[in-house]
Protein backbone atom coordinates (compact mmCIF):
# COMPACT_ATOMS: atom_id res chain seq x y z
CA UNK A 1 0.00 0.00 0.00
CA UNK A 2 1.56 3.28 -1.46
CA UNK A 3 -0.01 7.06 -0.54
CA UNK A 4 1.95 9.93 -1.56
CA UNK A 5 0.46 13.41 -0.06
CA UNK A 6 2.22 16.46 -0.79
CA UNK A 7 3.00 19.18 1.63
CA UNK A 8 3.83 22.78 1.03
CA UNK A 9 6.46 23.69 3.21
CA UNK A 10 10.49 22.08 3.97
CA UNK A 11 11.30 18.95 4.06
CA UNK A 12 12.38 19.44 7.71
CA UNK A 13 8.91 21.08 9.33
CA UNK A 14 7.34 18.10 6.90
CA UNK A 15 9.13 15.73 9.42
CA UNK A 16 8.37 17.69 12.41
CA UNK A 17 4.57 17.84 11.54
CA UNK A 18 4.71 14.17 10.78
CA UNK A 19 6.69 13.62 14.29
CA UNK A 20 4.13 15.30 16.19
CA UNK A 21 1.21 13.86 14.86
CA UNK A 22 2.78 10.50 15.17
CA UNK A 23 3.44 11.34 18.82
CA UNK A 24 -0.02 12.33 18.99
CA UNK A 25 -1.07 9.03 17.56
CA UNK A 26 0.75 7.17 19.62
CA UNK A 27 -0.69 8.59 22.94
CA UNK A 28 -4.45 7.91 21.66
CA UNK A 29 -3.79 4.34 20.45
CA UNK A 30 -0.97 2.82 21.57
CA UNK A 31 -2.50 0.78 24.02
CA UNK A 32 -3.64 -1.01 21.27
CA UNK A 33 0.01 -1.51 19.91
CA UNK A 34 3.31 -3.66 20.56
CA UNK A 35 6.62 -4.41 19.65
CA UNK A 36 6.66 -0.78 17.59
CA UNK A 37 10.10 -0.03 16.11
CA UNK A 38 10.66 3.59 14.23
CA UNK A 39 14.38 3.78 13.12
CA UNK A 40 14.77 7.29 11.03
CA UNK A 41 17.70 7.27 8.49
CA UNK A 42 17.86 10.28 7.20
CA UNK A 43 14.65 11.28 5.73
CA UNK A 44 13.21 7.82 5.79
CA UNK A 45 11.46 6.48 8.90
CA UNK A 46 11.33 2.23 9.07
CA UNK A 47 8.61 1.22 11.68
CA UNK A 48 6.74 -1.77 12.65
CA UNK A 49 4.35 -2.53 14.89
CA UNK A 50 2.03 -5.58 16.71
CA UNK A 51 -1.53 -5.02 17.01
CA UNK A 52 -4.25 -7.76 17.90
CA UNK A 53 -1.57 -10.01 16.88
CA UNK A 54 -0.65 -9.20 13.63
CA UNK A 55 2.52 -7.76 12.60
CA UNK A 56 2.43 -4.44 10.19
CA UNK A 57 5.80 -3.08 8.85
CA UNK A 58 6.77 -0.14 5.80
CA UNK A 59 8.59 3.13 5.34
CA UNK A 60 7.98 6.79 5.82
CA UNK A 61 9.89 9.12 3.17
CA UNK A 62 9.90 13.14 3.17
CA UNK A 63 10.85 14.48 -0.29
CA UNK A 64 11.51 18.15 -0.77
CA UNK A 65 7.35 18.22 -1.80
CA UNK A 66 5.89 14.84 -0.47
CA UNK A 67 5.40 12.53 2.14
CA UNK A 68 5.33 8.87 1.17
CA UNK A 69 4.35 6.52 2.98
CA UNK A 70 4.52 2.33 1.99
CA UNK A 71 3.08 -0.10 3.91
CA UNK A 72 2.72 -3.71 4.16
CA UNK A 73 -0.54 -5.33 5.41
CA UNK A 74 -1.57 -8.66 6.87
CA UNK A 75 -2.85 -11.00 4.55
CA UNK A 76 -6.33 -10.58 6.70
CA UNK A 77 -6.02 -6.68 6.60
CA UNK A 78 -6.01 -6.98 2.80
CA UNK A 79 -9.88 -7.20 2.60
CA UNK A 80 -9.78 -3.75 4.29
CA UNK A 81 -6.87 -1.58 2.36
CA UNK A 82 -9.28 0.82 0.48
CA UNK A 83 -10.90 1.52 3.88
CA UNK A 84 -7.27 1.53 5.92
CA UNK A 85 -5.93 3.94 2.63
CA UNK A 86 -8.30 6.23 2.68
CA UNK A 87 -8.32 6.54 6.41
CA UNK A 88 -4.61 7.37 6.13
CA UNK A 89 -4.69 9.92 3.22
CA UNK A 90 -7.41 11.92 4.85
CA UNK A 91 -5.36 11.83 8.19
CA UNK A 92 -2.10 13.04 5.96
CA UNK A 93 -3.46 15.57 4.05
CA UNK A 94 -5.27 17.23 7.13
CA UNK A 95 -1.64 17.39 8.34
CA UNK A 96 0.02 19.02 5.62
CA UNK A 97 -3.37 21.62 4.12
Amino acid sequence: MRIAVPHRTTKENARRIFERRLSELERQYGHFTSDVEKNWNGDRLDFGFKAKGFSGKGTVEITDSEVIIDGKLPLIAKPFEPRIKSTIEREAETMFS
